[in-house]
């Protein structure tokens, strides 16, 4: 059976992560689940820098399989959503920063992909949206990463309608970070990845984790945890690094500690 997450560790600390079940749309199933889980592992113990999360062929993630709905408990069903729930939580733990390439269709647990990465990246064709309630069921799940990205007004509003969205009304949203032409998506993405890439793995990786962690704190509390973070960066050799091919006008040679 061929893969359904396609990983390759590309030249220059770029990982592309790909969604392959294009004859599904992306749609997620439990075997998907599973590989992506192990993919994310595996780019954790890489040397890449980066992330890319994409879908192969027409579209991104057109959210869950819902073919194997019928015929659970009350119990299963609660199991099944929980494994169903898991890439949005597994994509935001990544500890390297994820760029989301969205095409074609994002919707319900895709759209709650895209927003569940750090970045998003849109082909001009793109359409989002949180569209369960269509089938009588909702977005309880994807709904909180995206209701982290664009206000809690916003995310009711595609929660509540369901409609799919355009590229613009998501950016305008800030569902998304940019939007490109189609043909331009792959090396937008990619070119926009290098320069993250040559940033200082240490400092990236510090970022991420302590804005996280910062937005569930009380205001004055993240300030302190902040100002934790940023001592403990200060005494790395990235930092030095940095700071010194600053003065002497030079670029860095990241030292990854």
């Amino acid at each position: 059976m061929t893969d359904r997450i396609l990983l390759e560790i590309e030249a220059g600390g770029i990982a592309r992560l790909m969604l392959n079940r294009p004859e599904k749309l992306n749609a997620l199933d439990a075997g998907m689940v599973e590989d992506l889980a192990a993919k994310c592992r595996e780019i954790e113990r890489s040397e890449a820098r980066v992330v890319i999360l994409a879908g192969a062929g027409k579209a991104f993630c057109a959210g869950i399989d819902v073919g194997d709905f019928f015929g659970k408990s009350a119990m299963e069903y609660r199991d099944w959503i929980n494994c169903m729930e898991n890439p949005l939580i597994t994509i935001s733990r990544i500890s390297k920063p994820v760029i989301a390439q969205v095409h074609g269709v994002a919707a319900a647990n895709g759209a709650g992909l895209a927003a569940a990465a750090d970045l998003a990246v849109a082909g001009e064709k793109a359409r989002l949206g949180l569209t369960a309630i269509n089938v009588g069921l909702n977005c309880i799940g994807p709904v909180l990463p995206v209701s982290r990205s664009i206000g809690r007004k916003r995310a009711l509003e595609l929660l509540f309608f369901g409609d799919l969205i355009t590229a613009q009304e998501a950016l305008n949203m800030g569902l998304v970070n940019r939007v490109v032409p189609e043909a331009d998506l792959d090396k937008e993405t990619r070119d926009w990845a290098a320069i993250l890439a040559k940033k200082s793995p240490v400092a990236l990786q510090l970022a991420k984790k302590a804005f996280y962690t910062a937005a569930d704190l009380d205001y004055y509390k993240a300030f302190e945890y902040m100002n934790e973070a940023f001592a403990r960066l200060c005494s790395t050799k990235d930092a030095g690094e940095g700071i010194s091919a600053f003065l002497e006008k030079r670029n860095p040679v990241w030292k990854e500690s």
